[in-house]
This record gives C-alpha cells, structure tokens and sequence, in this order.
C-alpha cells in the first residue's frame, strides 16, 4: 500500500519539493474556509512565498461547517497541487506539495482553541471564502457562545484580539475577504460595525477597528476542479495517497485593494506577479467581468444551440473558435483597453482558459439565468461599441440573436419550469426572466418586431436597447437566419463563406 502524504513521508522523501523549514514557521494568517478555491489560489500564493523566502508564515484554518478535520491532521496539513491546462498556448502538467497550513480547527468543537490563536502577535492576516452568503449582519450576541454567523465570529476574534493586546497600537488584522460580492471589504467592515454597535461594545474598540485594521476589497479568479477523477492514478504515480489533493488551472488572479502597509504585511505577493496589490482593483473587475464573463454569456448560447456540450469542444470547433477570438480581441477589448491597461494580457489568458482540456466546463450551466448575464456583462460593451466605432458589433450581436433563439419555449412547461429545444433534444430554460421571452415568443407576428420589443424592454436591460442605431436591425437579421435555417446548418454556411 502506497504510504500517506504527511510530515513523515516529507522527511524520508528526497524529492518532495518541500522546505523542511516550513514547519517552524509562525501561525501568521487566520483563514475561514478549508474549501478548494482557498486551497487553490491563497493557499498557493503564501506556499510560493515560502519558497521563493518573499515570506515566512503559515496559516491556521477555521473550519465553519460541522465535520471532522481528520482528512487534514492525519496528512499533517500536507496537500498537492495539480496545476493543468493551459498557458500561453502551451500545455501545462505540474505537481507540488503545499506545506502552507499548519493546523485546522472546527469552530464549534475548537472555539477557545480558535480564540487563543488571536492571541499571537505574528498573526497579522485574517481572510476569507464563506460563499456570497457568509457576508449578512445577523444580529447575534458574540459573548453567548460560538457566534453563528462568520461576520460574527470575525468580531468575537477581533474582540479579544483587542481585549487581549488591551488595545494596543500595531495589533490590528490586514482582513481580506475573497467572496465574490463588489466592494466586499468595505461591506464586510460595515457589518462588523453594525454588529459591534448591536452587541454594545465601547467606543474604544471601535475606534480601533477603524484605526488599527485594514478591511481590504479583493477580487479572485481561478478555477479549481477540486479532486481529480483518476486520484487512484495520479497517487500511483506520485507514490503517496493524499485525499485532499486538488487540481487547479494555470491562470489565476487576487486583486487585492491597499497601499504599502498591506504590501508589507502581504509580502508573499512578490512571489508571483498575478497577485496585485493596487490602490483600485476596479479596472481588474471590469476586465474579468467584460472579458471573460461577457464572451461566456454572448457564446454560450450559440454554441449550445449548434450541438456542442462544453467550453473546450467550443474552443475545437472552427466556426466557434473564431467567434471566441473576434468577440474578445475585436469586440470587447477595444471598448475597456484604455480603462484596463492590463486586458490585452487577460484576453489572451481567458483564451487559455477556455482551450484547457482538463476542465469540463459545461455550457448548459452557463446559460444560468442567461439574460439578467447578458445585461449585467454585455449591454455596456454594446454602447460602448457603438460609441467608439459607429456600428454595432456583428459577433455580439449573432450572440444576442441566439440567446433570444435560446430562451425560445418549446410548447412545454412543466412544475413552472420552461423547456427550450436543440436538435440534440430539449432542455431545461433556467432564466427568471424565462416568461417575459415565452410571452414574447406566443405574440410575435415577425422577427424584427420580437427582437423592437424585446430591445426595447427596460424590465430586462435597464435601457432602452432600440436607442442604439443598427442594434434591432441586426439582431433581426441574424435571428431570422438562425430561426430559418437551423443554428448548425448557418455555422456550416459562415465557415463555408469564409
């Protein structure tokens, strides 16, 4: 039997790539959350920080959920990292153990033990993944108990990190919340906030959670599969068992906002240039949130349509290869490159991305809520264009065309659900919006006025998209050839064209 990755196996291995000094490195980062996002991207920049000696800290994790932590004591805290896929149009095939974490605690089981870890003056970060979700004001007492809610929780810490260090100057916590909500620190510090008024603390320790600690918006991006299918495999080859091994793409990205203090206390970011540490993280937002959420959100449906299952059998296709590129190098790119210097670099990365073979990205599950997407990511880049070129993008608009096509009921609903049809068969419309376009759909006499109406829709974009000189007529005109022909019989036709 294969022997299990922990401490042990890293002393008697001579080609571990593993620091042995790593394990007297001080608790320095407090972290919430032991899921694979974490483990992927944070987790791995401090663990490169150690090795590249940019930084010299491990982290202790709490863990939320009820639940052994067993899987990780009895590996020591030890875990690989898989890094596959795609980088600069070269396949990627890496493997490293990541010695980052040094303990893992439950925190109901494990509170006080979680408590007295504040009580160390090397720790100095605090950060976070709780979902979208974990950042509410519940209102809770924090002195009953295990607070329930993790903002709760984080004031219980803070609390007796202040009561411990009796509000000492230079005790406070750079607090980074990696959740996927705008402005995320900003609106965790408020909560905090809320609840320290709720529970009635003195005004000195308030003062010291705005004098002494940094609450830090950041923006993450990296995609983590989590445990590979084949683990059986890969032990066999790496001769160890490990069962929190995870695989993660190539790319990754932590924006983070702050200034030179953040730098210093963060100083594992030198280890790798793609963590950035700025006074905005706004233009690297709008980057991912044009570039790679906006061509998902316009492609997707065209794709799907045309019999194609996934992002990298997109990316193998010919016709859909092209309308990739054409949308974010000719489309999207031109209308944010003077806000986002660094998008002409994210393109071509996002292009990777959807070219790696190891992640099975399915496009039936993009299609989530496909218009409230399409407006949220895609109807600023449309004004956007117009505004710069005096035309309207073909590409993009081909896109618009399909999603109308795609939210087009088949005659069938059922338990409220509405069901589209692809020549593959049908599927499930998962839009709220799913009965504004079905009703559209039953009262249309012609193409060109369902694309007026839907268009024109503020309930769906926000503004009036008929505004836009061209939009209606080229929407129409790319919906009619879609409805009339068949979406894989007009792709067949571009690429003869071509």
């Amino acid at each position: 039997m294969l022997p299990i990755l922990n401490s042990a196996y890293i002393q008697r291995s001579t080609d571990s790539n593993v620091n042995k000094d790593v394990f007297s490195y001080p608790e320095t980062i407090l972290q919430f959350g032991t899921g694979v996002l974490l483990r992927g991207l944070v987790d791995y920049l401090v663990d490169k920080g150690n090795r590249n000696g940019s930084y010299k800290g491990r982290i202790v994790v709490i863990k939320s959920t009820d639940g052994s932590t067993s899987e990780f004591s009895e590996q020591d805290n030890l875990f690989t990292t898989h890094i596959k896929g795609v980088a600069q149009g070269e396949l990627v095939d890496n493997v490293l153990i990541n010695s980052s974490i040094s303990r893992v605690l439950q925190s109901n089981a494990e509170w006080e033990k979680i408590l007295e870890a504040v009580h160390q003056p090397a720790l100095q970060t605090i950060i976070s993944n709780t979902t979208e979700v974990g950042i509410q004001y519940v209102p809770e007492r924090i002195k009953e108990g295990v607070p329930a809610s993790f903002p709760g929780k984080l004031l219980a810490l803070l609390w007796e990190r202040y009561h411990y260090f009796k509000g000492s100057s230079n005790t406070g916590f750079v607090i980074v919340p990696t959740e996927l909500v705008v402005d995320n620190g900003r609106l965790l510090k408020e909560i905090v906030l809320q609840l320290a008024a709720y529970n009635e603390l003195p005004q000195g320790f308030t003062d010291w959670i705005h004098k002494e600690n940094r609450f830090c918006n950041s923006l993450v991006d990296r995609i983590v599969p989590g445990k590979p299918r084949n683990l059986a495999e890969m032990e066999e080859k790496a001769g160890y068992r490990d069962q929190l091994w995870i695989e993660v793409e190539p790319f990754l990205l932590w924006a983070i906002e702050g200034d030179e203090q953040v730098k210093s206390v963060l100083s594992f970011h030198q280890a790798d240039e793609r963590m950035l540490i700025a006074e905005s993280i706004t233009p690297y937002r709008e980057q991912k949130l044009r570039i790679l959420n906006g061509s998902h959100t316009v492609s997707v449906p065209l794709a799907f349509l045309s019999g194609l299952n996934t992002v990298y059998e997109s990316m193998k296709d010919p016709f859909m290869n092209r309308f990739f590129k054409k949308v974010i190098l000719e489309e999207i790119l031109p209308t944010i490159e003077n806000e986002c210097p660094t998008a002409p670099a994210f393109a071509q990365d996002v292009l990777d991305r959807f070219a790696n073979p190891f992640i099975e990205h399915k496009l039936i599950s993009i299609t989530f809520q496909e218009s409230s997407k399409m407006n949220a990511r895609n109807v600023k880049t449309f004004q956007r264009y117009h505004e710069k070129f005096n035309k309207v993008p073909p590409y993009m608009s081909l896109g618009f065309a399909a999603m109308i096509l795609f939210l087009r009921p088949a005659g069938r609903k059922e338990d409220e659900k509405y069901y589209g049809n692809r020549e593959a068969g049908e599927y499930v419309i998962t839009d709220d919006n799913a009965a504004i376009f079905a009703e559209y759909w039953q009262n249309a006499t012609d193409i060109h006025t369902l694309v007026s109406k839907i268009a024109a829709d503020k309930r769906l974009w926000e503004t009036d998209l008929t505004a836009i000189p061209g939009f209606v007529a080229e929407v129409t005109s790319c919906l009619s050839e879609l409805k009339e022909k068949g979406v894989a019989t007009f792709i067949q036709l571009q690429l003869e064209l071509k």
